[in-house]
């Protein structure tokens, strides 16, 4: 149940477009943390003498970072129009299922947070700029990082033009479904479940398979019902074989993932059941999420 549930928040969590963004935005802060201590320890002195790092001074990282701070904020808005309209075209020409798919693309959600984490780190960066004479302090070594983050996302935004472009194409969007069609096959119909010997018997005869169901199987199996109402997001399928063999029970499946139950619902016929009590229907019911 539990291992379920964590399935459940990572899948909402996968598509949401805050979460890889905002993991990005605390690494840009730590990484700023880390930058700025190291020049304040003053344990970079050969920094200087690097050909590739900058040295100039204050007013000048006050002017670089700045101008980076401000064109990524300029660009991540960008960004974040144009996937909206990518939105918006996928919900009309493949229809509103597919806003999942978008959502869930990695790329976009790190495209979005390379541009805020450079912003944020920008930002950091520049607050600890000092220009007085007495107490002038340049953070060479993360204005340097800042310099080298602004490089990098313009090739994130190049490939950003690229992804957008070929994400909307059909035969991209017909890949990627298929891809997780398969993966909800694996995921929901695992070949390891049940037993080998029922396996065995319906691959040679699927008739067998329907001749074990007992004739009195309506009348003296007992429904389990819903204790509360919702989308049927999974069914623990491990579980339920797990029930059915320590109790020696045969069970129905009622509803399927994906749709919508009532409380008081039909979930699962449970035979026999005078085998049932509560606390078992409880934890049948529970095994729909």
């Amino acid at each position: 149940m539990k291992n379920r549930k964590l399935s459940n928040l990572w899948e909402s969590l996968n598509s949401s477009f805050w979460f890889v963004p905002s993991v990005m935005v605390f690494l840009a802060l730590a990484l700023s943390f880390v930058t700025i201590g190291i020049d304040q320890n003053q344990k970079t002195a050969l920094i200087g003498e690097l050909g590739w790092a900058y040295t100039l001074g204050p007013s000048g990282s006050r002017a670089i970072l700045s101008a980076i701070a401000s064109s990524m904020m300029s660009v991540a808005t960008t960004a974040f129009s144009i996937t909206i309209v990518a939105l918006q075209l996928a919900s009309s020409q493949f229809g509103p299922r597919l806003l999942r798919n978008f959502m869930q693309d990695r790329g976009n959600q790190i495209v979005l947070g390379t541009f805020i984490s450079t912003f944020v780190y920008s930002l950091m960066v520049l607050r600890t700029i000092n220009g007085l004479e007495k107490h002038e302090f340049v953070p060479h070594l993360a204005v340097t990082c800042g310099i080298g983050l602004a490089i990098a996302s313009i090739g994130v935004l190049i490939y950003f033009i690229h992804h957008s472009a070929s994400s909307i194409q059909v035969d991209h969007v017909i890949k990627l479904v298929g891809i997780e069609l398969d993966n909800a096959i694996d995921r929901l119909f695992p070949e390891t479940i049940g037993t080998s010997k029922a396996k065995n018997k319906q691959q040679d005869n699927p008739s067998d398979i329907s001749a074990e169901i007992p004739a009195n199987f309506d009348q003296d199996a007992r429904p389990v019902s819903a204790m509360n109402g919702g989308y049927i997001q999974s069914i623990n399928n491990h579980e339920l074989m797990q029930i059915a063999s320590e109790h020696n029970l045969l069970l129905q499946i009622q509803q399927r993932p994906g749709r919508f139950t009532v409380e008081g619902s039909e979930l699962v016929q449970v035979f026999p059941g005078k085998q049932v009590n509560e606390e078992l229907a409880s934890k049948l019911s529970l095994i729909h999420i």
